[in-house]
């Protein structure tokens, strides 16, 4: 599944490669936004349990200078009887116009026990197909805490704000 995600991005982004160097340049009006708000609803499968939740993904992304690089601030919540929240620091990278790797440290804590943090990492790819100032399309994400790993596949939907 990874390699076809992977393969349909890159295909879609080999299409525009001039446009893209020039979107990630600054040049021209469908330039990457400055900054992006983003929303992910996904279905989450935690492996040591097997078991299948909704999870809500937000984030707050600033495109560093006019570099493919951003960083930003991240919240999950996955809809479980845990009530598992993660909030993080988010880096992002945009590989290809519409493709891009996000890496996000961060801290798990569950409802019952928000005193009790767990260091968790996140790893996500969403390839993104532009709709005016929306981004959209599929993520696709893993994560791991000391107590649990999950995976999440679902719908990324972005708002790109400033130049």
């Amino acid at each position: 599944m990874v390699f076809l995600f992977c393969s349909v991005g890159g295909t879609l982004s080999a299409q525009d490669d001039h446009d893209h160097d020039q979107q990630h340049e600054g040049i021209g009006h469908t330039a990457h936004p400055a900054n992006e708000i983003g929303v992910a609803n996904s279905v989450v499968l935690f492996i040591g349990e097997e078991e299948l939740s909704y999870g809500l993904h937000m984030h707050y992304v600033r495109r560093l200078a006019r570099s493919r690089f951003g960083a930003g601030v991240g919240y999950e919540r996955i809809f479980d009887v845990h009530k598992h929240n993660t909030v993080s620091v988010v880096g992002s990278y945009a590989l290809a116009h519409g493709l891009t790797a996000i890496v996000s440290p961060g801290l798990t804590f569950e409802d019952e026990d928000p005193t009790s943090l767990l260091g968790a990492v996140h790893v996500e790819m969403t390839y993104e197909f532009d709709v005016g100032r929306l981004h959209i399309g599929p993520a696709l994400e893993w994560a791991w805490d000391p107590e649990d790993m999950h995976v999440s596949v679902g719908l990324h939907i972005g708002l790109g704000v400033g130049n």
